[in-house]
């Protein structure tokens, strides 16, 4: 549960994107940034007690908005795309963290890392069963995304507009949306999402961030394959959320008996490529049958007309 929120927050980051045809391959690199700010600002303790989570929380997601903020306005106003410069900032995003932590974070022997927030400002967990470890608090942060994601999507017009761009960025302009404007906003809440990813190990076990050892890398490029397998959608992305998570966490055990990691991140991936390939045969049967029908209610007008 605690691996499936991470993954699921990461995924409904790319998901939006995704929805308005946009690529950010950028989550990673956006909660990167997200983690490396959020750990500075808690571990410095400005605000006391349970206001230290909810102002971290408020940190990182800014964190994210400003580093997706970066692709964004270079799309839109040098049309470079989305994917080239997001995949650059990655790369920016981990040396940057790593400089930030290892010039002005705290050194143990041969590891840096931020300042530990403060035991007032890490929330208790808590247990399905009496002798399951607790699930992160701030896992719950995952649910409230999907909610709020499915709610924005199907219930508002910013919803309808950002599908409609998606679909036709021409469709877009005919019914009065500006799509450079919607880039800028659907990036914006994807590195706001993103700069989430971290935050419920953060506050549930690390207490602190550090590359490598206290910080789990590659759960952005994971997001983009759960959103790609749930098709974009709350109930999809929450089912293969526990999927990866259930893998990843299983990896541990099969690597004692002798099975190489390489295994699991294989069958994740041959996941995905089935489910797409699955959608995608299900899409051309259903385009195909459409064009019959409509061929059929055409034929009778079409035999009877005058040579």
């Amino acid at each position: 549960m605690n691996q499936a929120s991470m993954i699921a927050l990461s995924a409904f980051a790319a998901a939006i994107c995704f929805r308005m045809g946009l690529f950010n391959i950028g989550v990673e690199g956006q909660y990167i940034v997200g983690a490396c700010a959020g750990a500075f600002f808690a571990g410095a303790g400005i605000v006391p007690g349970p206001l230290n989570i909810l102002a971290t929380l408020v940190v990182a997601m800014f964190a994210g908005v400003v580093w997706a903020m970066i692709a964004a306005i270079l799309n839109v106003t040098r049309g470079v795309s989305e994917v080239i410069s997001a995949i650059m900032l990655n790369y920016v995003a981990l040396t940057l963290a790593g400089y930030l932590v290892k010039n002005y974070g705290e050194r143990s022997g041969y590891t840096f890392t931020t300042p530990k927030i403060a035991p007032s400002s890490q929330p208790l967990g808590f247990g399905l069963f009496a002798d399951a470890p607790d699930i992160w608090a701030l896992a719950i942060l995952a649910v409230i995304v999907g909610i709020g994601y499915a709610f924005l999507l199907g219930w508002t017009r910013f919803g309808f507009d950002l599908r409609t761009t998606g679909e036709s960025r021409t469709a877009a302009l005919a019914n009065g949306i500006d799509p450079r404007r919607m880039v800028l906003v659907v990036m914006a809440i994807s590195g706001a999402i993103a700069g989430l990813v971290w935050m419920p190990s953060f506050f549930g076990s690390t207490h602190t961030f550090g590359i490598p050892e206290y910080f789990q890398r590659g759960l952005g490029f994971t997001g983009l394959a759960v959103a790609l397998l749930g098709r974009n959608t709350s109930l999809g992305i929450g089912f293969g959320s526990l999927l990866f998570a259930f893998l990843a966490t299983q990896s541990n055990r099969l690597q004692s008996v002798g099975v190489a990691r390489d295994v699991v991140e294989i069958t994740q991936g041959v996941v995905v490529l089935m489910v797409v390939i699955a959608f995608e045969i299900a899409r051309r049967i259903k385009v195909r049958r459409e064009q019959e029908r409509v061929a059929r209610e055409l034929e009778p007008a079409t035999t009877g007309a005058p040579a």
